[in-house]
């Protein structure tokens, strides 16, 4: 809604408001505008058109030559299973970091080591680093060092029961995935994404899908931020992350690429039971599956 009523990015594809409302999409008529959800229209134009990969990424990202090099999404990688809270970044760098949304009561929790050898699965979902001013939450930022950088050379996979916030910066989707990549417009845009992270990775469980985090394939060069707003917007991540995941281990999900929008259904609906999403959600959700179909 902000962009100028020139704007062209050739050969993009662009869409303003206008044009997202006559897209023949019902999610764009009653998604509020001036949210990051909006994004959600994005992923469901490029399904629409075909797309055999949806790769999200910032306007302030800065990307290396591997960032454009083919994606495979069955991947080789050290796996971990069952691992509980798992601080990502602390296999690329030996630097005090974490990844926005990793309730703070972890940052210090060393992470499991790393077996040599490594497994080929299956990844629908795969989240890159970022050097330079990476993903991370308003805190750190606060009180600690920028810039950083991150090893290359390695690949992690989470498997069932290891838990890691992953963002909408620089991350990979396949079609297998694509329902996953719902964003929730009733929350902040600080937790938008880490929150639809925690949904992903629980129903990713049912299929024995992994999350894979690799190396940096970009740079990020962050816009301006207000620190202690985004701070504001992230106290219900920092207050409720652990509670969302706790109640999403325990749901009952189903089995199979095609039960995936069922299971988004029943985890949104426990979102909402919990009190961390209003009613409204489920109404926007169910456009966003009737849209997808």
């Amino acid at each position: 809604a902000n962009s100028p009523p020139d704007f062209d990015l050739r050969p993009c594809d662009y869409h303003d408001l206008a044009r997202q409302n006559k897209s023949g999409l019902r999610f764009a008529e009653l998604c509020p505008t001036r949210h990051y959800a909006r994004k959600n229209i994005g992923y469901l134009l490029a399904a629409r058109a075909g797309a055999p990969l949806i790769l999200e990424t910032d306007d302030d990202n800065f990307p290396h030559p591997e960032f454009w090099g083919a994606r495979r999404m069955q991947s080789s990688a050290a796996v971990l299973r069952s691992a509980g809270w798992v601080n990502v970044y602390r296999y690329f760098t030996a630097a005090n970091i974490w990844p926005r949304g990793l309730p703070l009561d972890a940052i210090h929790q060393p992470p499991p080591k790393l077996t040599p050898s490594s497994e080929d699965v299956a990844c629908p979902i795969q989240q890159g680093l970022a050097d330079g001013n990476p993903d991370v939450d308003a805190i750190y930022r606060i009180t600690l060092p920028l810039p950083q950088t991150f090893r290359r050379n390695i690949n992690v996979a989470l498997g069932s029961g290891s838990w890691c916030p992953f963002n909408s910066q620089n991350t990979a989707w396949w079609p297998e995935a694509y329902p996953l990549l719902y964003l929730p417009a009733h929350c902040s845009f600080r937790v938008t994404d880490i929150w639809r992270s925690f949904v992903a990775q629980r129903i990713a469980w049912e299929n024995d899908w992994h999350i894979l985090f690799h190396g940096p394939d970009v740079t990020h060069e962050r816009n301006p931020h207000d620190l202690l707003r985004d701070f504001a917007d992230e106290i219900p991540g920092y207050l409720q992350n652990r509670a969302i995941c706790e109640a999403l281990t325990h749901l009952e999900l189903q089995r199979g690429a095609d039960r995936v929008p069922d299971n988004l259904g029943t985890c949104y609906e426990a979102l909402v039971r919990g009190g961390w999403l209003p009613d409204a959600e489920l109404e926007l959700l169910d456009l966003w599956l009737e849209d997808l179909r």
